[in-house]
Parts: structure tokens; sequence; C-alpha cells
């Protein structure tokens, strides 16, 4: 057997359980958003009652998702996933594109975009380096659809964000349990802070019950401005609730998966959406709905109520706490994609690798955290996920519909678990993600026209047609790895 070759019986192993897989999904759902995203959403609706009605419309649909993917992920309990359930429902073409995807910029974007905030919030404590103003200045990028870009610009943040993705690689490369472990600790150590926030925000908070039905001043419950109030509003709730399906990618590695992944879905979500209500309550206890749209920060402005002067502080570190566990948890799984696909022929032969000493896909976890670190740097993370939104949705609604596929392919195939209310609750969210989707397109249309004008078309694209465009690199790639394959 030469170098580059491995035994047939180098298998990855299955080491994690139902309360490891649990807190993966809950880690990989509850990171910054639930800290910055409520404010934002108090000003588009202006109502008590909307806000928390679409807090519970979001995690409901999520959740169908959930139980939606989980009969899937009874079936097949495969590394990789998302990427081998499109393999199966649609075969090899629609599944690398998925896995081009999650690999291009939608995963190892969110690995960037959360980190960063991690390193973000280190500056409440310390002090990170920077060049100077004319320094970062001096080096410029121009990318199509994005404009300028400066890779120096808050280098001291980027190099942290950098350091920390790759540590967090190490410690997963070194066994999927360490990284579980991680996930677990971080994950439990999130959902204490969050719950401290929310209890000293009732019993400490000076707020008042009578919030819970005071509207912004003005505020009206027709016309079409609300509806777009509802649509953006629903979108920062679905970007709060993403990663619910992360779990998926280390099928093989959790025991007794057909079992454990779909129980997992779905008290993961149960929870996270339990958090996510009981913490929006807290916010608007605390403050009115005018008020929490006001705020930058509606987390600080809560704890600083409920703990005085350690507020600021305390918000920082659960938000430090909140993304280090979720960037872990995200990393963790990610690699799995990478790694299977290259198992089917249809990547890099050297990114289906095992290592032999900690069965874990190094290669693949070393791949990962190159091409997020490049990310980070160009500091473009932000804008390419924007982008990917409309990508991610069309996969969610393909997804979904493959339940009915497999059904149909696969009838006398075993079932641990059945979707729950099959055909509605898939029906549902299928509908949801299509209306989504064209919301989402019919916006983005919308803006490139107001704003076309004023930036002379120089840097203005529709995102998500741009998004498109970013999954069709993928093309050529598959092209060539099938044929090489062939």
């Amino acid at each position: 057997m030469n170098d580059n070759e491995q035994p047939k019986s180098l298998e990855l192993l299955s080491k994690l359980g139902l309360y490891t897989t649990i807190a993966i999904v809950i880690g990989a759902m509850v990171g910054s958003g639930i800290f910055k995203k409520p404010a934002t959403m108090a000003s588009q609706l202006g109502s008590p009652e909307l806000l928390i009605a679409i807090w519970v419309v979001a995690g409901i649909i999520t959740l169908f998702g959930a139980l939606t993917n989980g009969e899937v992920a009874g079936m097949i309990s495969k590394t990789g996933g998302q990427y081998i359930y499109f393999r199966r429902m649609y075969g090899d073409f629609f599944g690398f594109i998925y896995g081009w995807a999650m690999l291009i910029v939608v995963q190892t974007g969110s690995i960037a975009s959360i980190t960063y905030v991690f390193a973000q919030y280190t500056e409440y404590f310390w002090q990170l380096p920077r060049f100077s103003h004319e320094i970062e200045q001096s080096v410029r990028i121009f990318l199509p659809g994005i404009g300028e870009i400066y890779p120096l610009q808050d280098f001291g943040v980027k190099a942290l964000a950098i350091f920390v993705v790759n540590m967090l690689s190490l410690i997963n490369y070194y066994g999927v349990k360490s990284g579980g472990l991680v996930s677990a600790f971080f994950t439990w150590a999130k959902v204490a802070a969050i719950g401290a926030l929310i209890f000293f925000g009732f019993a400490y908070g000076n707020g008042s019950f009578g919030n819970f039905a005071a509207d912004t001043q003005g505020f009206s419950i027709s016309g079409i401005s609300l509806m777009g109030g509802i649509v953006a509003a629903l979108s920062g709730a679905f970007w709060a609730f993403d990663g619910w399906n992360n779990i998926t990618y280390i099928g093989k590695e959790v025991k007794d998966s057909n079992r454990t992944i779909p129980k997992a879905l779905f008290w993961g979500t149960l929870i996270v959406i339990i958090i996510y209500v009981l913490t929006n309550l807290a916010y608007l206890y605390v403050m009115p709905v005018g008020e929490m749209a006001g705020s930058q920060l509606v987390a600080s402005d809560v704890a600083a109520r409920a703990f005085g002067s350690f507020g600021a502080g305390f918000v920082a570190a659960a938000v430090m706490i909140s993304t280090f566990g979720t960037s872990n948890g995200t990393i963790l799984v990610s690699a799995r994609v990478y790694f299977a696909m290259s198992r089917d022929g249809l990547f890099y032969e050297p990114f289906g690798r095992i290592q032999p000493r900690y069965r874990t896909p190094a290669n693949s976890l070393l791949l990962q955290s190159a091409w997020t670190s490049v990310l980070i740097l160009s500091g473009t993370f932000d804008i390419l996920t924007d982008m990917l939104i409309f990508v991610s949705w069309v996969f969610y609604a393909l997804g979904a519909y493959g339940v009915f596929i497999l059904r149909r392919k696969m009838p006398d195939e075993p079932r641990p678990y059945k979707v729950f209310g099959y055909p509605y609750i898939p029906i549902i969210f299928i509908a949801f993600a299509v209306v989504f989707v064209f919301l989402t397109l019919y916006n983005d249309i919308a803006t490139y026209y107001e704003t076309k004008d004023a930036l002379d078309g120089e840097t203005n694209v529709i995102r998500s047609l741009f998004g498109l465009l970013l999954v069709a690199t993928g093309v050529p790639f598959y092209l060539f790895f099938k044929r090489k394959k062939n």
C-alpha cells in the first residue's frame, strides 16, 4: 500500500451521544443573533405582539423543517448529511453543488462571521493592535459586486479571529469527542448566561408587563410598509435560527444516529424556540418596543438595568461565550461535507483521508480553516453570506421536497422516524420556503433599482442572483471531478 492510500476499514468513530448531539444543535443556532437582532426587528415591526409572534412563527417553521429533515436523517446515517441526502434525492450534480456552496461561502462564511464577532467583543476587555489608517488604506482590492475591500483594516480583530478558527480546528483535528465536549460545554454555558439575563431582567429590570401591549406611537396594523417590515423581521429571525440542520453532517459519528439525530433535531430546536421567546419577553418587560427599536444593542441596555455597572461586561462575555461555542460547533460538523464529497470521488482525493490516530477528517478541517482565514482577512464574509441567504432557502425547500421523492424511490427503506403530520408539515415548510425565496428575490431586485443611480451601477448587484452566480462557479469543478471519476 502506498502513502496515498488508506485501508477501506479505516472509518470515522461513533463517539457522540444524545446529550452532546442536542448541545451541538443548540450551539449551532444560538450565536450572536439573539443579542443583536431583536432591536432591529422591533424597529421594523413597532408592535410587541408582532415581535413575539414573528419569533414564534419563525421557530415553528424551523421546527417543521427540522422534523422533515429528521425523517431523512433517520433513513441515511452517513457522514456528509445534507450533501448525501441531495445525492440520493436529485443525483450527483445537486449533491456537489450543495457541498460546493457550503465550502465556498455558506459554512466557511458563517464561521468567519461568527468568529469575527467573538474577536470584536474581546476588545471590550483588551484593546487589540491596529495599523495606522494610512497603512490600512494603502492595500485596496476591488471585487465586482462588492466594491473596495481593505485586508489590513481592523487587522488585530482579524488576526485574533484567524487564530481562534485555527485553534478550534486543531481541537477538532485531535478527535470528534474533544470537539463535541467543547461544543457541549460552551453551549450550556451560553444557555446559562442567557438564562441569567432573562431571570435578572424580570427580577431586577424595573420593567412593566404593560410593555407587552404598548405599540410604537403611530403604529398601524395595515399597509404595505408593515408587510415589508414583517418580511424583513422574519429574515432576521430566520438568521438567528439558522444552523439547525448542521448536525446531519456528522451522522456516522453519532451513536445510534438513525434515532439520535431526529431526537436531537426536535429537542434542540424546541429548546432554542423557548430560549428566544423568553429572551424577547425579558427585553420587552424591561423596555417598550419603541425604546428597543432605538437601542444599538438591546441586550446590553437590558443588562445595564438588571446588573448595573456590570451589565455591559456581562453581555460582552456572554456574546464571546456564545460565538466561541457556535464557531466550534460549525467547524466540527462542516468539514464532514467536503470529506464526504472527496470519498465519493467528487472532490480532491486528499480531503477524503482520515487521520489514522485520531480518526478525524483532518485534511478537510485544514482546508476549511485555511479558506475561512482568507475570508476573514478579506472582510467580505458578511457580504457573501448575505448573498447566499437566497440560495440557502432554495436548498431548504429542495431538501424538504426530497422527503416525498425518497418515499416514492425508497418505499421499503426502514424509517426509524417518520415526520409527524405527513404530508402537511413538509408541505407547509416547502410553501413557506418558496414564498420566502420569492420575497427575498423581489426585495433584492427592488433595492437594486432604488440604489442603482446613486451608485452609478459600479458596485451594486442583485444579491440573490449574485449568490446563484457564486454557486454556479462550482459547475466546471463538478464536470472536472465527474469526468475524472468516470
